[in-house]
């Protein structure tokens, strides 16, 4: 590692401090942190198991429920355990290429989750708006596509931000990332370069995936919510609104969290800075802690199968 002109040249050890201004409490911190990942683990398991075990809900909805739930896992596994060996083992130091590594895992995961949500608000789209069409539109073959294709979307694009990082920034102001995990915006302010491409290319990531997305959610929920009002009859109204219930609640935690934490990253320069790292934190591990909580509560078929599952455990 050379040190030039008070800049570091290619580190090769970054050091990440994790929240800045509450060092002190970070331990505690920790423990709600480590009983949400056990929470989502066991519930994104429990899910599996009961899609994977169960005919009947090999059904388009809950295979992307399955993807879904592949994805929460591998997110919050990304951040949780590094994260946990700076709060409680004092372990900051990380390989920049490690840290790069981990950085592309955490967002390539995010977009994924992101396509695997626009999939799951087209899929009750066509089941509400075309139900006729429905099983001949969604085909195991289509499902297969799409999975691989959102997955392919997202670990294109975020390895190119790796890649502006390794081939344009060389010269670094610190080591010290003021983050509890390595990402893109923590990495690229640590460099004494330009990095105006950088910041753009992430926007343009952001907006082109994300924001793509959720216009293309929000108009297949409008359209929905158009179609169910026509119905005549009340309960149909109902039995449509209950299927998209679930949808939307997971829909709203994802992007709602994920725009607040990405615009007070880039733009709340009055927000403290610890707020901001809470704020990301939050993002990567709430919506993995709760889709099973949710799916859990509002689908009548995983609901029964886990009461099911539990009331056989109790009698035995």
């Amino acid at each position: 590692m050379l040190q030039l002109n008070g800049t570091v040249f290619m580190p090769s050890v970054l050091t990440l401090i994790g929240i800045p201004g509450l060092e002190s409490v970070q331990f505690w911190i920790g423990l709600p942190f480590c009983a949400m990942y056990i929470v989502a683990l066991f519930g994104n398991f429990l899910i599996l198991v009961i899609i994977k075990s169960e005919h009947s809900l090999h059904e388009p909805m809950y295979l992307f429920l399955a993807m879904l739930g592949v994805t929460d896992i591998a997110l919050s596994t990304c951040i949780l355990p590094k994260m946990l060996g700076i709060f409680w083992f004092h372990s900051p130091e990380i390989l920049f290429d490690a840290c790069l590594f981990q950085m592309w895992l955490i967002h390539t995961f995010q977009c994924t989750e992101s396509g695997i949500l626009l999939a799951m608000a087209l899929d009750r789209y066509v089941a509400i708006c075309d139900p006729l069409r429905h099983a001949s539109i969604f085909t195991h073959k289509l499902l297969t596509q799409i999975g691989a294709g959102v997955t392919l979307r997202a670990s294109v694009l975020i390895a190119l931000c790796l890649i502006l990082i390794k081939c344009r920034l060389k010269h670094y102001r610190t080591t010290v990332v003021s983050h509890s995990f390595c990402e893109h915006m923590a990495i690229v302010k640590l460099a004494a370069e330009d990095t105006r491409i950088n910041k753009i290319y992430g926007l343009f990531v952001a907006f082109i995936i994300l924001g793509f997305d959720i216009i293309f959610i929000t108009l297949s929920y409008i359209r929905i919510f158009v179609t169910v009002f026509k119905l005549p009859q009340k309960e149909a109204r109902l039995k449509a609104f209950n299927t998209c219930i679930a949808h939307i609640c997971v829909f709203l935690v994802f992007y709602l969290l994920g725009f607040f934490s990405s615009f007070t990253h880039r733009f709340g320069f009055h927000i403290p800075s610890y707020i901001h790292i809470l704020l990301s934190n939050l993002y990567l591990l709430v919506p993995p802690f709760l889709n099973p909580i949710v799916y859990g509560v509002k689908t009548k078929q995983i609901r029964d199968r886990v009461s099911k599952i539990f009331h056989l455990k109790d009698a035995s």
